[in-house]
């Protein structure tokens, strides 16, 4: 089983922010496959601007810990800061939604993802990536998981937008 990542961003050019994720990945990390990018409306604080998501499938030799502190680093460099509002507006969000097979809980760390089955935020792209996937601990697939949440609030970026992104982050469809 691959590695998956949840990205997200609210705040200034979300699709740059993104964009700019996926490549301060590198050297360290690859994405290898992008779903397309969906706007969400945002969950636990409501009075924000409506998110970009998009999941990408990554391969790295970094173990999950020192993934997820790149991915803290990469978050730091965008201009997110430790200990910003829990759920508020932020420029990017980088979440390490599943490492190949493992289950896990640490204290910085729990794979699967805490969330995971929650969020259709993250389900949509993650189906779009991996429809037949079933995560650690689980015994439904992320199509079942996704089936039963309510996804209306999360829909793929208009087309101009869609060809915006394009032309701004050289990826097209954002999908590599």
């Amino acid at each position: 089983m691959p590695i998956y990542l949840g990205l997200g961003s609210n705040i200034g050019n979300r699709a740059g922010n993104i964009a700019m994720a996926l490549r301060y990945l590198e050297p360290l990390a690859r994405a290898t496959r992008v779903s397309t990018m969906y706007e969400t409306r945002p969950e636990g604080v409501s009075d924000q601007p409506a998110f970009y998501n998009s999941v990408a499938e990554v391969v790295t030799g970094l173990q999950p810990e020192s993934l997820l502190r790149h991915l803290k680093n990469i978050e730091y460099e965008i201009g997110r800061r430790p200990g910003e509002q829990r759920w508020g507006p932020r420029p990017i969000d980088l979440d390490l939604l599943l490492y190949e097979e493992v289950a896990m809980e640490t204290e910085f760390l729990t794979l699967p993802h805490p969330r995971l089955r929650e969020r259709a935020f993250v389900l949509v792209p993650l189906a779009e990536l991996a429809p037949d996937l079933v995560p650690p601990g689980s015994n439904d697939t992320v199509s079942m998981l996704l089936a039963g949440l309510d996804a209306r609030s999360v829909g793929p970026v208009p087309p101009q937008t869609a060809k915006r992104i394009e032309m701004t982050t050289g990826i097209a469809g954002f999908k590599l």
